[in-house]
């Protein structure tokens, strides 16, 4: 088997796996992250409604001024801090963090650690 095919699955699997912890009827919306080789993406997602509340990349003209790239560890710290500023805007203060399979590393983590920092609760 290709060695992305078999990384794509695993990835599928472990999405399921961590997707099957939240129940969408919780009182507390979802901070979805993807990740690509370019860019990083944050949604916070009521799955009540099926709506979305905030989102943010590293594609936002504030944000792409000062990055040399959106894939990098500063871009994902940047886009974790706008997520969380939005959010706190919009008076979410406390959300379940969805890796979507991604391992809590690298880019991952550093989007997370700051909405953290940011005010989010996790």
């Amino acid at each position: 088997m290709d060695r992305n095919k078999l990384k794509r699955i695993s990835r599928a699997r472990r999405k399921r796996h961590i997707r099957k912890k939240f129940n969408p009827y919780r009182q507390r919306p979802r901070l979805n992250v993807f990740r690509s080789s370019r860019h990083i993406y944050a949604q916070i997602i009521d799955d009540m409604k099926g709506e979305t509340l905030v989102q943010a990349s590293s594609l936002v003209k504030d944000l792409r001024s000062g990055l040399k790239t959106g894939g990098n560890i500063a871009a994902a710290e940047k886009v974790g801090e706008l997520i969380a500023r939005k959010a706190l805007d919009k008076g979410i203060k406390e959300v379940v963090f969805d890796r979507s399979g991604y391992l809590y590393h690298g880019r991952v983590k550093t989007l997370a650690q700051a909405a953290r920092q940011g005010g989010l609760k996790f």
